[in-house]
């Protein structure tokens, strides 16, 4: 398969998910984590022009001197740029240049792919070969293994696109709908993003893991991020850990009972956070005349109680684990686990800081800025979501963000010791 191909269908997919936009949805930024759509499709754009084009097409000229600036996100190897919070307020360049921008990255670059091949599996999905050491990210000179990196990454920022959107309407109070008919928040089955069958969140049950030594991280012949490696041995004690995620109507309970207003449940960082931000309920959960409602995708709807519960801290999560008397697995547990359940409707945090894995080796140069430098102050979430693009998600991925954070498609699964506290009640 030509990697031209891989190219076009990764690039028109971020244009699909922008043709329900209207211009003025472009610019806004209502808070720092949340980056304008603009800014989004044009970074992603930035990053085929500053890594690929000008390193391996001699004598590229670039589309706007004044682009580089603009759309860096935190590469400091490359240079200064707009501070993250001011993404949001600038009215140049307009969307239309922006498109113009990506029209003409995506000339040089299918250009620059024409006869490049990449090799797809027997059920028809892209195989990406990687390169001698095993991380495409670590490579850094390789220019398919860099094509590859640029197509995850702007995967990576398509499911930021969506969940950076829905915030920005969130904070309208007109609560204007995405699309009407896209409430991904409300799936009943598993994502294309991932494999299983469907199974009834009402019912559930516990997954026995015994003790013994187990391998995680990556191994294969496909795409992984550098923190996914190296594979490596970890111990673990015999545990349980439930084959399906915390419901809306678990969670309405935790709230019922109390859980926001008792201190016993809470990290005392994270009971700071609470009374600091007045938190109550997940975000975008609003209680209209006694009756929960939420705000998805699809406008403001009646939160169905047994759709998996959405939008969730890791406080949120660890506090709630605290109450049921268990706890949020470990990322070694989730995944030493995760063929014997469904995963894939929501990022799951885990009770694991995010660090590196023995072995693991930062990349010289701007790639290497990728994921090393954030390991700090920061949780790891396993699986994926609905709102991750088809293909994107793995067992071994670890997705990773601060604690307070619960802007994207974030719940919990509860783990538990042998024999420690009763079931799900």
């Amino acid at each position: 398969m030509n990697l031209a191909a891989f190219y076009h269908d990764v690039r028109a997919y971020t244009e699909r998910l922008c043709e329900p936009l209207e211009i003025e949805d472009y610019i806004p930024q209502p808070t720092v984590d949340v980056s304008p759509a603009r800014w989004n499709i044009a970074h992603t754009t930035w990053f085929f022009e500053e890594m690929i084009l000008k390193k391996f097409v001699p004598g590229y000229e670039v589309f706007d001197e004044n682009f580089g600036f603009l759309f860096n996100s935190y590469y400091n190897t490359i240079g200064a740029r707009t501070p993250r919070d001011n993404r949001g307020a600038l009215s140049r360049p307009t969307v239309r240049q922006v498109f113009a921008y990506r029209k003409h990255v995506d000339e040089h670059m299918n250009e620059l792919l024409s006869g490049v091949s990449v090799r797809t599996g027997s059920d028809g999905d892209w195989v990406q070969p990687p390169p001698s050491h095993r991380s495409p990210v670590a490579s850094g000179s390789d220019l398919r293994d860099l094509v590859i990196l640029g197509l995850n990454h702007e995967q990576q920022h398509q499911e930021l696109l969506i969940t950076d959107l829905k915030y920005t309407f969130s904070v309208n109070p007109l609560f204007p709908a995405y699309r009407k008919d896209y409430v991904p928040e409300e799936l009943s089955e598993p994502p294309a993003s991932a494999g299983g069958q469907l199974r009834n969140e009402k019912q559930g049950q516990w997954e026995t893991i015994n003790r013994g030594l187990y391998e995680i991280g990556f191994a294969g012949d496909g795409f992984c991020f550098d923190n996914e490696l190296d594979r490596h041995n970890v111990y673990l004690n015999d545990f349980e850990i439930s084959d399906r995620l915390v419901t809306n109507g678990e969670f309405i309970e935790f709230i019922d009972a109390g859980g926001y207003t008792n201190f016993h449940y809470w990290h005392s960082e994270g009971w700071d956070w609470v009374n600091q931000n007045e938190i109550r309920s997940p975000l975008y959960w609003h209680n209209l005349d006694g009756v929960w409602s939420h705000f998805t995708l699809g406008g403001l709807r009646k939160l169905p109680l047994d759709a998996p519960v959405c939008h969730v801290s890791y406080y949120e999560a660890a506090a709630f684990a605290e109450w049921k008397g268990m706890r949020l697995p470990t990322e070694a547990e989730w995944e030493a686990a995760s063929s014997k359940f469904d995963w894939g409707k929501r990022w799951e945090w885990t009770n694991s800081a995010y660090l590196p894995y023995p072995g693991f080796k930062k990349a010289a140069g701007a790639v290497g800025e990728y994921n090393g430098k954030f390991m700090i102050n920061q949780m790891v979430l396993r699986g994926a979501s609905a709102v991750t693009p088809p293909g994107h998600s793995r067992p071994t991925y670890r997705n990773f963000f601060h604690p307070h954070l619960r802007w994207q498609f974030t719940g919990l699964r509860l783990a538990k010791t042998r024999d420690s506290a009763a079931d799900l009640r």
